[in-house]
Order: structure tokens, then sequence, then C-alpha cells
């Protein structure tokens, strides 16, 4: 099911990018409030753990935008194997103003992962801060994550993560990120990740990276995986 899904995602990218590139442009600015992305990859990694039982997965989203770029909402998905549920779908609320040199983003967001076994904690919530700043090519952010109560067995956790990037050309940019994730009845861990995105076209990006924690004894969602993602937005 979920490489069937996989498939369907990637031919509705090939599909949707001839009629991408055909579009006129100076579309309307209340157009341009509204973005959309569809993706697959090869494993649903989040906090470099994966999401997805290590198999590949799909994921969409739809998001507005204000006028002056300081305000988003939107709703998406992504495909997961956790606790009987395929699909999680979240609502996101964001807040992204910039000070001091720096771009500043702050959201919650609310996860619940659909048709989950009897018994098993589906929702959560989620609360999100990112600092980031960019100096020529050079880039670097830091995130902080907090959950008063995570999907499944999990509690609360925290998620502080920083990352350094450098563009290459115009297309081709490279991040590293290390993160620690400390959590209430599930294990506390360290992971990083390294890889690079290639922008293909101006609406498709090529994502390839590896990941990897030190808590592999915890179970094969935390052994190292080499990821790649395809995404394509309009």
């Amino acid at each position: 099911m979920i490489r069937t899904t996989v498939l369907a995602a990637l031919s509705a990218a090939a599909i949707a990018a001839p009629a991408a590139a055909q579009s006129a442009p100076g579309a309307s600015a209340s157009r341009d409030a509204w973005s959309f992305e569809l993706g697959a990859g090869t494993d649903n990694r989040s906090k470099n753990a994966s999401k997805s039982g290590n198999d590949g997965y799909a994921f969409g989203s739809a998001t507005w935008e204000s006028a002056d770029g300081l305000l988003y909402v939107g709703p998406g998905f992504q495909t997961i194997q956790s606790g009987g549920s395929n699909v999680e779908a979240e609502f996101v609320a964001g807040y992204q103003p910039e000070a001091f040199g720096y771009a500043f983003d702050f959201n919650v967001a609310y996860k619940n992962r659909l048709d989950a076994e009897a018994g098993y904690d589906e929702d959560a919530w989620e609360f999100t801060g990112n600092a980031s700043r960019s100096i020529g090519p050079a880039s670097a952010r830091l995130q902080i994550q907090y959950s008063p109560d995570a999907a499944g067995s999990t509690e609360a956790f925290t998620w502080i993560e920083g990352r350094v990037g450098w563009d290459f050309t115009n297309r081709l940019n490279g991040t590293v990120a290390l993160g620690r994730r400390e959590q209430d009845n599930a294990p506390d861990y360290t992971g990083w990740n390294a890889g690079a995105t290639y922008a293909l076209t101006d609406a498709i990006e090529l994502d390839l990276r590896y990941y990897d924690t030190n808590a592999h004894t915890f179970g094969e969602q935390y052994e190292d995986a080499l990821v790649a993602k395809v995404a394509y937005a309009f």
C-alpha cells in the first residue's frame, strides 16, 4: 500500500510539472497566497528516526500565507506506519518575523494518526521555534521543539537541533544537522544527518541524505539510512 502511494505521488509530480512550466507569469496576489507541495521518499525520517518502518512514503501540504508573509496556516499529510495507522494528518499555524538580521519561525501543529488501533494515543500538539540566518552562501538554523504529549506511547519530549548549510550554486545546497531528543516513556537519543538538495527545476527538488542516531539498540527505526526524496511545489 505504501509503495503504491509513493508511486502515485511521483507520477502526479511528473504529470504536473509540464503544466506548471506552461503557466503564465504574473499570477494574481490572491492566488500567490496559496502554495502546495507534493512528494515522496524512500523513508519518512523525523528527527533522524523512521516513521514509516524504513519503507517509502508520500506527503503533501497546502499553505496559505498572508500578504506581508508573516502569518501562515494550512493542512498536510504524510504516510507512516505506526499504531495501525498509515496516514498522519496535521494542521499548522505559524508566525515568521525577521529581526536583527535573523529570520524567525514560530508555529504550532496539531497531528492525528488516522484509523489508529483502539487504545492507541493517535494525536499530539507540537510547538516549534526556529531562528535562522544567511550570510552569503552560508546559512545556519537553530530549532527547538516541544510536545506535552506525543502520539503513541511517548509522552512529553523536547528536541533541539542545530543545522549549517552552504549554497554551492543557485540550485545546489548542502546541509549538516545535529539534534538531541529527550522524551518521557521513550528513548533519549542524539541524531544527525547530512545531504544535498538540488533544484531540478523551479518547482521540483531532489534531496539525497544520510541519517543516523546513537540509539540502534532501541529498534530499526533508529538505524542509519540513505534516503532519497523528490518534492514538487506549485
